[in-house]
């Protein structure tokens, strides 16, 4: 499916649905923008655009195969990005997922080529389809409320996974279980997943601080914008360090527990078993089938009984002196 959004700036006013074979007449101005949104794509519709905006061969390459790290390649012509937008479901087999998003950025296009729904794009859309205020600042502007909306749709994933986290402590001194290992490595799983589709993306864009990138140039009025947008990135990053940092903490903590309950349990047991074996012996020995002293005599049945109790109760308060029990 394609999408096209055109501004005028001659006109100051937005079209949508036009026809790509008249490109080079709708960009005759250097600040008309014209934005093409392959979603679901065919094969054919990403090289029928390809051959009319002169796409590279490879990138549409990259386009038709998943590639797990953000990247960008300059064409002179054209700048291409290759990101990933994040969609996140607990309640899901698979909690997290890596959604591929590539940009041509031109000078005065843009075109976006994904295959499934995305957040961000579906609100520029949405606004673009009234209102220029997207793209009437340029094509570097455009691309930063890209990257910068989907970068705000982590911050409430995080947010989720810091719930996670606190509940997974409280269950750890509560109810350990088997479930929870299971929890801690989907979650370890989760962060590292979002950590490798951040970092990349940030980058390619830290290099603004030092006055500019060695492969995208950034108008100095936007520049603002992009250094505000690794900001952004920064913090994620941040958080997902600290976050897995916490959950590996989980996971020692837990493994502690489980082992300290462990050596309670083996220790009690030990206990039991040094308790019985003087008097398995005794009974042993006097319950032997042959002659024993003393053994018409009524009382030898209470006296061996006190001694069976005498050793029990000696046992128990030596172990409790040892702090055993």
């Amino acid at each position: 499916m394609i999408k096209t959004y055109y501004y005028s700036h001659l006109e100051k006013k937005m079209y949508h649905d036009v026809t790509l074979q008249q490109k080079d007449s709708f960009l005759k101005h250097e600040e008309d923008v014209l934005w093409v949104d392959l979603f679901n794509f065919t094969d054919q519709e990403i090289k029928e655009v390809a051959r009319i905006f002169g796409f590279h061969p490879l990138a549409v390459e990259d386009c038709l195969s998943f590639s797990p790290r953000a990247k960008l390649d300059n064409y002179e012509d054209y700048y291409f990005f290759a990101m990933h937008a994040i969609k996140y479901d607990e309640e899901s087999d698979e909690e997290i997922e890596l959604v591929q998003l590539n940009v041509f950025l031109g000078r005065n296009f843009v075109v976006t080529v994904h295959r499934q729904k995305l957040q961000v794009l579906g609100r520029l859309a949405k606004t673009s389809l009234t209102s220029p205020q997207y793209l009437n600042k340029g094509m570097e502007f455009f691309l930063y409320a890209i990257i910068d909306g989907n970068t705000d749709d982590i911050f409430p994933i995080l947010d989720a996974i810091g719930i996670r986290i606190d509940e997974l402590e409280d269950e750890i001194y509560g109810h350990p279980s088997r479930e929870i290992t299971e929890e801690i490595l989907a979650l370890k799983r989760t962060i590292l997943t979002i950590r490798r589709a951040v970092i990349p993306q940030r980058r390619i864009f830290a290099g603004i601080n030092a006055g500019g990138h060695a492969y995208f140039d950034i108008r100095e009025e936007i520049k603002p914008y992009f250094l505000d947008l690794v900001d952004h990135l920064e913090r994620i990053i941040d958080s997902l360090d600290g976050f897995r940092d916490l959950v590996d903490a989980s996971l020692a903590t837990y493994h502690s527990l489980i082992s300290t309950r462990t050596n309670d349990a083996i220790r009690v047991l030990t206990v039991i078993s040094t308790v019985f074996m003087p008097l398995t012996f005794l009974t042993g020995f006097f319950g032997m089938n042959v002659p024993l002293p003393y053994q018409e005599i009524s009382l030898s049945t209470i006296l061996i009984l006190l001694m069976l109790l005498g050793t029990t109760g000696g046992m128990i308060l030596m172990f409790k002196r040892l702090k055993w029990i």
